[in-house]
This record gives C-alpha cells, structure tokens and sequence, in this order.
C-alpha cells in the first residue's frame, strides 16, 4: 500500500471541523477554535476541571457526540511546521556498501495520509484496488490480519470498512531502497549559516517516493550529524554538484529572497549529443509542466517565461560539452531547452528519448499528445513505481512542483520556508521516469562502523514473510542508469560564491565507455 509519509494533507470536503493538518509521526499539539458557541464570555462559564476540557476535545470533529453504531474518527491534527527529521528517523535502519554502491538494509515503515476526497465513502478494498495496486489484494488482506493496516490507530481485520471524511490511515511496510553511488558526500562549506555539499548524481535531496535513507538529508544526518537543514533550492535525483542548505531560518529567508529575486547566479556544465553551435546561443522558449504527477515539462506556448544562456565549452568529434547558464527558474529548464535546440543530454533518460517522436523533441515538435507521451515513456521505462508518484502528490496540499517559482514554500518536512529549485528540480525529486541505476567508481573502502559493514544477502531478520520484494533478485543497477552529464558547477550570490570540480566527464580528454 502506497500511502505517503509523512502526512501533509487533510481533505475538507463535509468537514465542519476548524482544526487543520496533520502529524508527522510524532505527536502535535490539536488546536480548536475557542470561540464559545452560545454567545457567552469565557469569564461567565463555571469553571471546569482540565480533565473535563480535554475530554471535550476528544468528542472529534466539531464537538459533536458519536452516535450509537457510528464509528468514531479522531479530528486531524496540526502538524508541528518546525519538526524535521532526527535520531529516530537516522536509527531506522543502516547502511552498507557493494560494488561501489550505498545500499541500505530493509527496514519497516509506517506510511501515513489522512482519506481523500475520491475516497469517502469507498471501502478499504475499493480504495486498494483502485489506487494501491502494487501489492495483490492478498497481500492487503494478510497484513489486515497481522494488524499492519490501520484506521485511526486501531488495526483494521475487515477491509470492507467504508472510509469517511478524516479517517486517519497507517500501512506499515517492509520498506526496500534503491542503491545510489557510493561516493560520500563532500562538505564544500560550512560557515555556521549556509551548508553546501557536493551532490553525487543518484541521491535524491531529501525523502521522496522510493527514498528516504539513501538521500542526502539522511546521509548528513546519519553520517555527520547534522540535522535541521532548510532547503534553499533542489538538484534532480541524477544530477550532481552544488547544492545549498540554510542552517536557519533567518538565513534560509534571506537566500530565499535571493532566489525570488533572481540574484543568485547559476552556472552549469553538461554534455550534449551532437556539435553544439560556437558562440553564445540563448534559448527562450517557454516551458509548461505536462504532469507534476511524475515530473515531466516540455517547450509549449502556453507555458512560463524561461531563458538559457547557452556556449559551447569544446567539442570532441562527436558530444560538446556546454555551458550553461538559467536565467529564470523553470522545472528541468536546461534539460528541455537542450532538447528542443536538438542537442539533448547525452544521456538522458526522459528528454533524450525517442518516446518524444523521430526527432526526440527538437523544435517543439512532438508526435504524440501529452497522455500518449507519458504512456509511451512509461512502457520504455518499464517503470512507474505508485509508491514513488504518490509520495509528492498529497492531495490538498501543493508540492513544490505545484507551486509557481514565485510561492514555492515549506511542503516537506525539512523546513517551513524553502523554495523550489530552479532549473533541475522536481517535486517529488524521484517521481520521474528515470531508471534507477549505478556507478563504476572504486569500491567505498570498509569502516570499522556497522553503517558500512558490507552483506551480499540480507540476515534473516531482513526478511519479512510477506514482502514481495525479498523474493527478488535485482541486478545492480549500471552508471548509464545512475549518473547524467549535467552538473550544477557554481552557486554565486551578492556576497558568496561556491563551486566544485569540473566532472570527469566534462574534461577534453574524456572518454565514453561502455
């Protein structure tokens, strides 16, 4: 069952209640509308016990009383925007590492949302059947029966229970990541205020579908210690390079205003298919999102304003390594200007494929309506994980996708004010259709540490009787499918400037292997 951790969303629909979000996982504090509803002022009531007060508050929704038969449902709760990740999300599991791969060993994990509008008055079963079917329905019907499904904190035996508005659902899984790179991650600066890293291609930034562990907000956490981060803006799963934090939120305000400004200067390297022209080529070709859902953009006009900067770095006889500058902050904004001046990415899944039509994108000219075009890089894919599309599109609440360069603000649980990113960003980061895969760096050298304590098969306290992915045997995933030729090389605002080394890959002496 695919539901999205943590919970960020309340549908309203015939819902009278003035108590408005959700949990985390961890307690909130429920807050009420105080008004007194006959008119009274407060002063003029008879005093009365606390433990009287709070059990008025545990009436649900509104203060109405449960009537007999009817079953009662908890009013939601305010999520704490300050709360962020810690030590018990960090000791949740740990990880090891293979073949030049971070992997991180299967734990289990609650995924949480509160019933949708589409779902109120559906059974469970419809629900699963509908809209979780990554799992059989067998499988749903034994994990009801070993208390794994439940309504409202109480385990839910019968899945022919009818939802109703507010109902708070739990599934609790036996959760499997993808490996990414198993370089570690740099620290290029630390001042107290801002925290920049450099960013392996293949780690998302933050959790999001099939991520949690294996992402950078968990790695710093759980190897360096460092929690509490403010996300200022976002790099795609499989792009690398600079990637700033706030280390508060005075700070996270005040680059988030230079971000909405437009004064932070972006420079990024790629390498293209194709001779790339010499000489300074701007693109600004509009750019409109065709599903937020998996992150997906194309050059429509209809779309949002978008500009690149575009020149040529050299050229090898056969790819050109470019750079690149965005001028605004448009979803995968370089990725879909490459293509529709007709040097795509050399290897980039979604806008270097030929899903796009014969010419793949180039000059806007796309052979396919936009549902055709998802289905058709879905099945070349072969993958649409749910779990991974659900985990960004909390109905009722926007994601950072889902919001306009402008108001992009606190939709995940790192921070109350960060903005989405500019060029490379998706929300959520890994809900696209890209492949997860791997590199052929060096293998990590052993630590002493049980986070690095390398194991081909997983002990049997790994293994969950019902998951079906301990039944599998995956095959690692290879560097095509992990790492794509575009870098974020430097960050520059008003008063700081940071940058990384040039990638092997954008060197003049590179050399593409198979």
């Amino acid at each position: 069952m695919e539901l999205t951790e943590p919970t960020l969303s309340i549908n309203r629909e015939g819902s009278n209640s003035d108590i408005t979000e959700v949990t985390d996982g961890k307690e909130a504090t429920v807050i009420e509308n105080t008004q007194n509803d006959c008119g009274k002022r407060k002063n003029d009531e008879p005093e009365e016990s606390e433990g009287r007060r709070r059990g008025k508050r545990r009436r649900g929704a509104g203060g109405k009383k449960v009537r007999p038969g009817e079953r009662y449902i908890p009013p939601p709760q305010k999520r704490n925007p300050t709360v962020s990740f810690n030590e018990e999300h960090f000791n949740e599991t740990t990880y090891y590492f293979e073949n030049g791969l971070r992997k991180v060993r299967p734990y289990y994990h609650d995924f949480k949302t509160y019933c949708k509008g589409r779902w109120i008055g559906k059974t469970l079963m419809e629900v699963f059947k509908s809209e979780f079917r990554a799992e059989s329905m067998e499988y749903y019907q034994r994990a009801a029966e070993e208390g794994r499904i439940r309504l409202n904190d109480t385990p839910v035996k019968d899945l022919s229970i009818v939802l109703r508005n507010n109902d708070h659902m739990r599934n609790t899984v036996h959760r499997h990541e993808p490996p990414v790179v198993g370089r570690p991650l740099e620290i290029l600066a630390d001042n107290g205020e801002i925290l920049v890293v450099d960013k392996p291609a293949s780690i998302p930034v933050h959790p999001c579908g099939r991520f949690r562990h294996n992402t950078v907000i968990f790695i710093l956490g759980k190897e360096q210690g460092i929690s509490e981060l403010h996300t200022v803006h976002r790099l795609d799963r499989l792009t690398s390079g600079v990637l700033l934090f706030a280390r508060n939120l005075e700070t996270s305000k005040r680059l988030d205003q230079l971000v909405r400004d437009r004064q932070l200067v972006k420079e990024y390297v790629c390498r293209v298919e194709g001779e790339f022209p010499e000489g300074e080529i701007t693109c600004e070709e509009p750019i409109l999102v065709v599903s937020f859902k998996i992150g997906l953009c194309r050059v429509d006009p209809k779309g949002k304003e978008s500009r690149t900067v575009f020149e040529r770095l050299h050229f090898d006889g056969q790819t050109s390594v470019v750079r690149c500058l965005p001028l605004t902050g448009r979803t995968h904004q370089i990725r879909v200007h490459l293509q529709y001046l007709g040097f795509p990415i050399l290897n980039d899944p979604i806008y270097g494929s030929y899903a796009w039509g014969p010419l793949r994108g180039k000059g806007g000219l796309v052979s396919r309506t936009n549902e055709e075009l998802l289905q058709a890089l879905v099945e070349e894919h072969e993958l649409l994980d749910t779990a991974e599309n659900a985990a960004g599109e909390v109905e009722g609440v926007k994601t950072k996708s889902d919001c306009t360069d402008e108001e992009a603000s606190a939709t995940n649980e790192l921070s109350s004010t960060s903005v989405g990113d500019d060029v490379d960003s998706t929300a959520p980061t890994c809900s696209t259709i890209e492949k997860n895969g791997t590199s052929n760096e060096d293998p990590v050298k052993d630590s002493e540490t049980e986070a690095t304590v390398s194991s081909k098969k997983a002990s049997n306290s790994e293994l969950d009787h019902l998951c079906s992915e301990c039944k599998l045997v995956r095959a690692d995933p290879t560097e095509k499918e992990l790492v794509m030729y575009l870098h974020a090389l430097r960050y520059k605002g008003p008063d700081f400037e940071y940058s990384t080394r040039l990638p092997d890959w954008a060197k003049e002496d590179w050399k593409e292997t198979c």
